[in-house]
């Protein structure tokens, strides 16, 4: 019993001397709880007045990692490290360099005769003959559609807003050119600076975790890095299909359509879809005959793409399952555009290889 006394004589009371941090500094506590608050909302302020800013830094990092395989092919045929990342570096200043030589005149010209005829275009459209019949055949749904096009596009006030609002589409033109150069200039340097860079973040880690931690950041870089450059093949393929097509069939603004297809179909499974949309629309106005082959020659290119090229230049990297692509690409277009989508998919591929990789082997031994 005196035991017992002497122990429950040394328990401190509640809020005594002995209790705890909070119950004894309370005014602290909430100081403390308030400022960590505050440098939240702080931190979210900059974050969005920094996110394009950290948009291209991301943007830049994935070409430093979509470019990185490249480098290891240029490897394992010979080449050190070095001289590989010098030729990658090259082959990327060159393709940046012919795209603004080569096609940035053409499409300007192409975008422009295209927004300048659009209106002549929908008369033709009017005045052929398949028109009437598939006017009739839809009950005059068809001739409603064509004719809100055609009071948009005659209407003054529009082409007064788009007339007013050119000074502030020459500013965002101007904002896109910089921050283009700065992605290009950020992702030679990101190249060039790969191995040191994550050499500098391993090093922050525990050295008893560290040789883990970098085996798993190794394959995780390299399973994305062979994801994004595969995306980039498969849009490339893509992109040169749609021009050639296009054009064979008379559409007028092949070039146009290819360079958005290009975009589009860095999307797996909806981007193919979407341009294969937007292509046969277009082609209508050529004839639909233009239309219908389109349509068949895209749909015959999907199968190629899914049972052939995709198996072939994908190979090792990470698989996205369908749902987590439709909802990776809807959540980064709704906060970032186009952009978003794009880079929420490869981030989606991370955390989805992270969760493979390292998760579930540990729930598993657990």
């Amino acid at each position: 019993m005196r035991a017992a006394d002497r122990l429950r004589r040394r328990e401190p009371a509640a809020g005594g001397p002995g209790g705890s941090f909070f119950s004894q500094h309370p005014l602290r506590w909430g100081f403390i709880v308030t400022l960590g608050v505050l440098l939240a909302v702080l931190l979210a302020i900059v974050v969005v007045n920094l996110q394009s800013v950290l948009l291209s830094v991301f943007i830049a990092s994935f070409v430093a990692l979509g470019l990185d395989p490249l480098i290891r092919w240029f490897q394992r045929h010979g080449l050190k490290r070095g001289p590989a990342i010098v030729v990658v570096i090259l082959l990327f200043v060159l393709v940046v360099v012919g795209i603004i030589w080569v096609l940035i005149p053409p499409l300007i010209s192409q975008a422009t005769s295209l927004v300048t005829t659009l209106p002549a275009q929908v008369q033709q459209l009017q005045d052929s003959g398949w028109y009437e019949q598939a006017n009739e055949t839809t009950n005059g749904v068809l001739a409603t559609v064509v004719q809100s096009v055609e009071d948009i596009l005659s209407d003054p006030n529009v082409w007064a807003s788009i007339g007013g609002g050119a000074l502030a589409f020459g500013a965002a033109v101007l904002d896109a050119v910089s921050t283009g150069f700065f992605v290009v200039v950020l992702s030679i340097y990101f190249i060039a600076t790969l191995d040191a860079t994550k050499r500098a973040c391993y090093s922050l880690v525990k050295a008893s975790h560290r040789e883990q931690v970098e085996g798993y950041g190794e394959r995780i870089m390299q399973s994305v890095g062979k994801y994004l450059s595969g995306m980039v093949v498969l849009a490339f393929f893509n992109a040169v299909f749609s021009t050639i097509l296009l054009s064979l069939v008379g559409v007028k603004y092949a070039l146009v359509i290819g360079v958005v297809a290009l975009f589009v179909t860095l999307i797996p499974l909806i981007g193919t879809v979407l341009t294969t949309i937007l292509m046969t629309i277009v082609s209508l106005f050529v004839s639909p005959t233009a239309a219908l082959i389109v349509l068949i020659a895209m749909l015959v290119y999907m199968q190629i793409e899914a049972y052939i090229l995709t198996p072939r230049v994908m190979g090792k990297a990470v698989q996205v399952p369908g749902t987590i692509v439709l909802i990776s690409a809807l959540a980064g277009g709704t906060l970032l555009g186009l952009l978003g989508a794009l880079v929420a998919i490869p981030i989606s591929a991370g955390i989805l290889l992270i969760i493979r990789e390292i998760v579930v082997p540990r729930q598993a031994r657990s």
